[in-house]
């Protein structure tokens, strides 16, 4: 510690015998950096607050019928990303900031400097911001500042309405692919059905339904037919027992001619044609069997007329019998039923056959068509999400073009005030008057560090490492005493009339400043 104290003394003393140096430097630093500060320019600072209203009354009124858009998101990331490369030369264009520009090193120099000056902050407030800009001519700052918030209002709205544009064109060209697509799949599945009708049906059954739908109809039909057979065998063997009685002819055609067996048979077969007409096409099987039927009762009919003409037998109607003739009604119904049914047996028993027949391709028809429903629903599932999402996005639009996405007010208009922002000559001038004693100070010590003086013999031989024969010392008298007081005092005087100009100035700084 002792040490310390020791080397730091020797320092000061050292410095001390180059004081008048130290005060010459310091007070021509201390000149130059005021007449610096006094040169440098004035900047003036234009300012404009824009406050910008995100909150809508439809908002929450379309809530979940229109797109959700983050407006507080969108207006901060624009806030950030406003000062871009592109903007700052649309900004200097609409302020003429590059009137003056003759090269191209030129612009760069004042797009980088533009990009400097101009800051975008906060107003306190997430939806408050300031736009500023400092310059040294106030006109001009003003013009950037307007030009500015031009910017600032048209990127917020442009590009919400390109993004806006770019969805729905997207959509819509999504849409037009689906389209093709569902369209594409909608031909492929009606081909496949087509082509597989007879394993798939026309009721969209697969042929494993089918055969059981098949299988059912045929058992109930065979039922049907067992008991109408066995009505007509019953029917077969009352007649048996009964005796017609016949009346004598009425004329030569058959038609007018009765045979009550035929003529019972054939009218509940027309009968029954007719019910069947109400019900299926003329193609039906069960139609055309019953026309089949009747064809063949009426030549039976024929040939029965004109063999009891040649053998002399006069058909004649029944005249006394009436359970017969009811009984032979009956007959000839059953007759009629018991064909329609055998032809419907037929037609189950020979579609039965052929969809088993074709049934050893199912497993692989009934793959592809799984695949071709999936594909057709997968499509139209998007098709029509698609359709749902541009409804959404066009009410969206509807929406921001009617209310706007987010209002921007123009809450203070770009102002200049009269009073410069910058240099801060109150603040630089005592900073100055500081620099310049630390200058002259620092000027001591390299002068004497340059040109060193021991004061004492220890120090000397510490130094040189040789040693010291002996030391020669000063008396000091009064006029010798009488000489330092005096350089004391002028030293001190210099240093405090360096403190004092600056001082001043600071003063007459501040006066200015409050005047101005």
């Amino acid at each position: 510690m002792e040490q310390l104290l020791s080397d730091l003394l020797a320092h000061l003393r050292g410095m001390w015998r180059y004081r008048w140096l130290g005060v010459a430097v310091g007070w021509l630093a201390g000149v130059v950096l005021a007449v610096a500060i006094f040169l440098l320019p004035d900047q003036y600072l234009a300012s404009a607050r824009v406050f910008v209203d995100t909150q809508s009354v439809l908002k929450p009124l379309m809530q979940g019928l229109a797109v959700p858009t983050n407006v507080e998101q969108q207006v901060t990331i624009l806030s950030r990303t406003l000062i871009s490369r592109p903007n700052v030369e649309k900004l200097i264009r609409m302020a003429d900031l590059d009137l003056a520009v003759k090269s191209r090193e030129e612009r760069e120099r004042l797009v980088e400097d533009v990009t400097k000056r101009v800051q975008i902050g906060s107003g306190g407030r997430d939806d408050l911001f300031v736009l500023s800009y400092k310059d040294t001519n106030p006109e001009r700052a003003k013009r950037v500042v307007q030009a500015l918030v031009s910017i600032f209002v048209e990127s917020g709205l442009g590009d919400k309405r390109k993004d806006s544009d770019d969805a729905r064109r997207f959509i819509e060209d999504q849409i037009r692919v689906y389209e093709r697509k569902l369209s594409e799949a909608e031909n492929r599945l009606k081909e496949f059905k087509l082509k597989n009708i007879a394993l798939f049906g026309d009721s969209g059954k697969d042929s494993i339904g089918q055969i059981n739908d098949l299988t059912s109809k045929l058992n109930q039909a065979q039922l049907e037919m067992h008991e109408v057979e066995n009505s007509r065998d019953a029917l077969r063997r009352q007649l048996a027992g009964e005796d017609p009685v016949f009346l004598p002819d009425n004329g030569n055609d058959a038609s007018s001619v009765s045979i009550p067996d035929l003529d019972g048979r054939i009218d509940v077969m027309k009968k029954q044609l007719d019910v069947l007409l109400q019900r299926f096409t003329e193609q039906h099987p069960d139609v055309i069997g019953t026309r089949h039927v009747i064809e063949q009762l009426e030549a039976q009919k024929k040939q029965e007329v004109e063999a009891r003409k040649k053998t002399g037998t006069a058909p004649s109607a029944v005249n006394g019998n009436p359970v017969y003739q009811q009984m032979k009604l009956a007959l000839s119904e059953s007759e009629a039923n018991l064909a329609s049914l055998r032809t419907r047996v037929a037609e189950y028993e020979s579609r039965l056959n052929a969809i088993k027949a074709s049934s050893r391709m199912l497993p692989e028809r009934e793959a592809e068509y799984a695949q071709l429903n999936r594909d057709y629903d997968v499509n139209k599932r998007n098709y029509e999400s698609l359709v749902s999402r541009r409804e959404a996005a066009n009410m969206s639009v509807e929406m921001e073009s009617s209310t706007g996405v987010a209002e921007f007010r123009l809450i203070d208009p770009p102002a200049v005030p009269s009073k410069p922002a910058a240099p801060n000559r109150a603040l630089l001038m005592p900073l100055a008057g500081l620099v310049a004693l630390m200058i002259g100070a620092l000027a001591s010590f390299v002068a004497w560090q340059v040109r060193p003086v021991f004061f004492e013999a220890k120090s000397l031989r510490e130094s040189t490492g040789l040693p010291v024969l002996g030391v020669v010392s000063r008396t000091a008298n009064t006029a010798l005493l009488r000489r330092k007081r005096i350089g004391k005092v002028f030293f001190a005087g210099a240093v405090s009339g360096l403190v004092g100009m600056f001082a001043l100035m600071t003063v007459a700084v501040m006066l200015r400043a409050f005047a101005g």
